[in-house]
């Protein structure tokens, strides 16, 4: 009996990121606008909670324009997003976690490159940082 299996890491990798960019491909409108409902807007959160999105944007105040609006703007932005599939699938298979660091290149309005970074999760912030710093400062010094 052999042990041996007829697929490798790589192979499950390749095929979970597949499936994922499936996911992406082609978002339900209407369940977009179904899951932002009772979804805290980010920008409105403090430590007595946040305003959900039909808190912010009632449907009542103008026929649901608004909020329709957004809604639009958040289905095209899963549209228009990056297939990170790959990474993604890596990542997680890594152990890694994606934070909010992360390095910018070029102008504000218009950057050349982006880098991300996602670390173990039990490394500490400092080390974190320091290495976020190290990487922008000896990018910032090639430049």
């Amino acid at each position: 009996m052999t042990t041996e299996l007829p697929y490798t890491d790589a192979d499950l990798r390749a095929e979970a990121a597949a499936q994922h960019a499936v996911l992406t491909e082609d978002p339900d409108f209407m369940g977009i606008g179904e899951q932002m409902d009772d979804d805290i807007v980010e920008s409105t959160e403090s430590a007595n909670g946040g305003r959900t999105w039909s808190q912010l944007l009632p449907f009542e105040t103008d026929d649901g324009e608004a909020y329709n609006a957004a809604q639009r703007k958040v289905h095209d932005l899963i549209n228009g997003a990056a297939d990170v599939s790959e990474w993604a699938i890596n990542l997680g298979a890594d152990g890694l976690k994606p934070d909010g660091h992360s390095i910018t290149i070029g102008a504000a309005e218009k950057p050349i490159a982006r880098i991300h970074f996602a670390f173990e999760p039990g490394m500490p912030d400092e080390m974190r940082s320091a290495l976020v710093e190290g990487i922008g400062q000896a990018i910032a010094d090639a430049l």
